[in-house]
C-alpha cells in the first residue's frame, strides 16, 4: 500500500462570509454613530465621514484578508468585536474634538489604529507557530523588566501628571509598560509550564487550605517586589496591580491551588498599606478615593476633580444617555484617554455602558475559550493570561472611574486615545488569534491512494 498523502481540511466558505458580514456590520454601526455626532453638533452629516468610513473599512478589510490567509481557523468573533470597540473609541474621540476639547484628535487615533492593524498583520505573518515563543521565556522576562525600568533612565524617562511612566524618543512619547505586560505574560507562561508541578506541591494545612511549601514562594515574592517597585519608583499603581494580579491568576491556572490566590491577595494588600504609609503619592491616591467630594483635593495632581466630574457626567446620562453629541463630556478632564468610559456613559447612558462591557466580556470569553481548547499547556497558560490581563485592565479602569477602587491611570483598551496602549492591545489580539487558529484547526486529512479511503489523523 502506498503512503497516504496529507492534505489540509478545506475551510467552509460560509465561515468566511459570516466573519466578513460581522465586520461590515461593526463598521456600519460605527459610521451611524459618527453621523449622529455630526447631526447633533452641526445639524449635518460630517464632511469627513467618507474619509473615516473608507479608512476604517479599508483597515478592517486588510486585517480580514491577512487573517483569512494566515489564520483561517481562528475564532471569527474576535476581530469584529475589536473593530467595534476600536471604532466606537474613534467616534467618542471625534465627538470630543468637535466639542473643542484640547488634545483630542480622531485623525491621530485613526493613524494609530492603522499602525495597530499593521502590527496585528505582521504578528500573524511572522509568527506561524506561537509555541516557538516558549523558547524565549527568559528573554521575554528580561525584555519586560527592561521596559518597566526604562522610564527611570536619564534623558529618555519623562514625568507626566505626577507619574514617571513615559519615555521620549525622537519626539514621540511612549508608555513602555504597555508592551512590558505582553513580555511578562509570555515569561509567566513559559516559567509556570516548567515549574507548575513543583508549585502545585502542598505544604502545611491551615483552615482546610493546603498552603504551598515555603521554598516555592520565591517567584511570588519576586513578582510582588517587582510590582511594589513599580508602584514606588514610578508612582504607577495601575501597572503594579496589573502585573501582580496577572501573575497570581496565571499561577492559579497552572496549579489549580486556591492558596496561591489568597497569598497573592494578602501580599498585595500588605504592600499597598505599607506603600500608603511610607510614600505620599500613594497616600494621596487613597485619600482621594476615600474623600472624592472634598474640595481641598480637587486641584491636586491626580486629585478628585476629574473623578467627580466623571461621576456627574454618568449621572447626567442616566439609563439611556443624552444622545451622541448632545451631552457635555468635554467638561471631564482627560475624557479622551483615562476618562473616556464616563464620557461614553453620559451620551450612551447605562444601557450603552452595559453593552460596551458585554462586548469586552465576549472578547474575554473567546480568549478563555481558546485557552480551554488549546492542545498544550503553554498555549493554555498564554491564552488564559492574555485574556485575563484584558479583563483585569477593564475592571481596573472601570472600577477607578466609578470610585469602586482608587484611580490607577490605566486606559480603556482600544477606546482611549494614545498609541502605546493601542499597539500593544492589537498585538495581544494577534497572539490570541494565532492560538485560536491552532486550537480550532482540525487534524490534517490523509487520503490513501488505493481506494481513496479518507482517514483522519488523531
Amino acid at each position: 500500500m502506498s503512503t497516504p498523502s496529507v492534505e489540509p481540511v478545506p475551510l467552509p466558505a460560509k465561515r468566511r462570509v459570516a466573519q466578513l458580514a460581522m465586520l461590515a456590520f461593526a463598521v456600519v454601526i460605527v459610521m451611524i454613530a459618527y453621523a449622529n455626532v455630526g447631526l447633533a453638533i452641526d445639524k449635518q452629516i460630517p464632511a469627513g465621514m467618507l474619509t473615516y468610513g473608507l479608512g476604517l473599512g479599508g483597515l478592517v478589510l486588510a486585517a480580514y484578508l491577512v487573517l483569512a490567509k494566515f489564520a483561517p481557523w481562528a475564532d471569527p468573533l474576535i476581530l469584529p468585536l475589536v473593530t467595534l470597540v476600536n471604532g466606537l473609541g474613534l467616534v467618542m474621540i471625534y465627538r470630543l474634538e468637535a466639542g473643542k476639547m484640547p488634545l483630542a484628535s480622531a485623525s491621530t487615533q485613526l493613524l494609530w489604529t492603522a499602525v495597530g492593524v499593521v502590527m496585528f498583520s505582521v504578528t500573524l505573518i511572522v509568527l506561524r507557530d506561537h509555541r516557538a515563543l516558549q523558547r524565549l521565556t527568559y528573554t521575554a522576562g528580561a525584555i519586560g523588566l527592561g521596559l518597566l525600568i526604562a522610564p527611570l533612565l536619564p534623558f529618555i524617562g519623562k514625568d507626566i501628571n505626577g507619574a514617571r511612566i513615559w519615555i521620549s524618543i525622537a519626539g514621540f512619547n511612549l508608555q513602555p509598560a504597555e508592551f512590558a505586560k505582553l513580555s511578562l505574560v509570555l515569561f509567566f507562561a513559559g516559567y509556570l509550564v516548567a515549574k507548575r508541578d513543583v508549585l502545585a506541591l502542598a505544604g502545611r494545612q491551615l483552615f482546610f487550605i493546603d498552603l504551598p511549601r515555603a521554598r516555592d514562594l520565591g517567584p511570588v515574592l519576586i513578582t510582588w517586589g517587582l510590582g511594589l517597585g513599580v508602584l514606588i519608583m514610578q508612582k504607577d499603581l495601575g501597572s503594579s496591580l496589573l502585573i501582580f494580579g496577572t501573575f497570581i491568576a496565571m499561577l492559579y491556572i497552572a496549579t489549580q491551588r486556591t492558596s496561591w490566590v489568597l497569598i497573592g491577595i494578602l501580599l498585595f494588600v500588605g504592600g499597598a498599606i505599607m506603600a500608603g504609609l511610607l510614600f505620599s503619592h500613594v497616600q494621596d491616591r487613597f485619600t482621594v478615593y476615600l474623600n472624592p467630594e472634598d474640595p481641598a483635593l480637587f486641584d491636586k495632581i491626580g486629585g478628585s476633580a476629574q473623578l467627580m466630574q466623571g461621576l456627574f457626567s454618568m449621572a447626567n446620562g442616566g439609563i439611556l444617555g443624552t444622545g451622541l453629541g448632545q451631552g457635555h463630556p468635554e467638561l471631564i478632564p482627560l475624557a479622551f484617554s483615562d476618562f473616556i468610559f464616563p464620557a461614553t456613559g453620559e451620551e450612551l447612558g447605562l444601557t450603552g455602558l452595559m453593552a460596551l462591557l458585554m462586548i469586552y466580556a465576549l472578547l474575554v470569553q473567546r480568549g478563555l475559550r481558546t485557552a480551554i481548547a488549546a492542545r498544550d499547556p503553554f498555549s493554555k497558560l498564554l491564552a488564559g493570561g492574555l485574556s485575563f490581563i484584558l479583563a483585569w485592565q477593564v475592571f481596573i479602569i472601570v472600577g477607578g472611574v466609578t470610585n469602586l477602587i482608587p484611580l490607577t491611570g490605566l486606559v480603556t483598551p482600544f477606546m482611549s486615545q494614545g498609541g502605546s496602549a493601542l499597539l500593544a492591545n492589537w498585538i495581544l489580539i494577534a497572539l490570541l488569534v494565532r492560538m485560536s487558529d491552532a486550537a480550532r484547526k482540525p487534524p490534517p486529512q490523509a487520503i490513501q491512494d488505493e481506494g481513496m479511503t479518507q482517514v483522519f489523523q488523531r
